[in-house]
């Protein structure tokens, strides 16, 4: 059995047009190379396959391949034609018939904004080979576990984006206060004051009752009651649905809700925030990842446009 380490794709490159030429001059001169350094890869060449390869013509022009040159011609010629194609055209990604499994790290907030419509677009490939998993993301962890292909891309704040990741923002959002309808504070927006004197929800992973709205109404010298907190977004509107407690969420996540919520601005600037989507540089030209990139994508522009009836 012939050993190929030593064969490496410039060698096997040289062999091929060797085998074509049948004159080292030639040859030398369509590989750009010296024709000495030629004739080096062409001992080489004869050491790895026990083969002369090429033999000086009896007429004194040009070289014979001998015919264990002829039969590598074919195949070799192929097998360099065939790598070509890999390496200049680009991966194919036909979600109908392919068999690999995406995973989103998303909180529940962002899962339930742009996470349905993704479903939807899974479903409608009927392929059952092709999968979609959402899962936390660990902030520690999140680089290491795309590096290791556990994740494929990350959906959160921009803010709170690695910066080793790539990125791109996919939704400007701002936040709204909710209540259920048929509060009895009843249906005008409310000032200040009489937002600072409502009960209020808060979403934290650690059961804390201070927020980022903390810190603007602290700057305004007012302060609100926050009496519940609870760990993901998807809670509140079941708590403010059987309760008088209100709520600031985003708009994306509270316009699914406009059957059992009424809907306010928050009587502070304009409280906004943008949720984008991150994934590491080694997926960045993988054509199914480009396409899982380009639905998120579409699903922001659809999210955008619904949000923008509502603002």
């Amino acid at each position: 059995m012939i050993d190929m380490r030593g064969a490496d794709l410039a060698l096997l490159v040289s062999l091929d047009v060797l085998l074509e030429e049948a004159n080292v001059t030639r040859a030398a001169v369509r590989l750009n190379i010296s024709q000495p350094a030629l004739s080096a890869q062409l001992v080489r060449l004869r050491d790895l396959l026990g083969d002369p390869l090429l033999l000086p013509s009896e007429t004194g022009r040009g070289m014979v391949a001998t015919e264990r040159a002829l039969q590598l011609r074919a195949p070799l010629r192929e097998a360099l034609l065939a790598l070509e194609k890999t390496v200049r055209e680009p991966a194919v990604f036909d979600p109908a018939s392919a068999q690999r499994t995406f995973t989103v790290a998303a909180n529940d907030n962002a899962t339930a904004i742009l996470g349905l419509g993704l479903a939807r677009t899974f479903e409608t490939q009927h392929n059952a080979g092709l999968r979609l998993a959402f899962r936390h993301a660990d902030p520690e962890q999140v680089v290491g576990q795309m590096e290791r292909g556990e994740i494929d891309v990350l959906i959160a704040g921009s803010r709170f984006l690695p910066p080793a990741l790539k990125s791109r923002e996919l939704i400007s959002d701002v936040f709204m206060m909710a209540q259920r309808k048929g509060h009895p504070r009843g249906t005008t927006p409310p000032d200040l004051a009489s937002y600072c004197a409502l009960q209020h929800v808060i979403v934290s992973n650690s059961g804390g009752f201070h927020g980022f709205i903390e810190e603007h109404l602290a700057a305004l010298g007012m302060q609100r009651q926050v009496v519940l907190s609870v760990p993901t977004y998807n809670l509140v509107p079941l708590m403010l649905a059987s309760t008088d407690y209100v709520c600031a969420l985003p708009l994306c996540l509270l316009n699914r809700f406009t059957d059992t919520l009424d809907i306010f601005p928050l009587p502070l600037a304009k409280l906004g925030f943008t949720l984008s989507m991150a994934w590491h540089p080694r997926s960045e030209n993988d054509a199914g990842h480009r396409w899982l990139r380009e639905r998120l994508m579409d699903e922001a522009k659809q999210e955008s446009a619904y949000r923008g009836r509502y603002i």
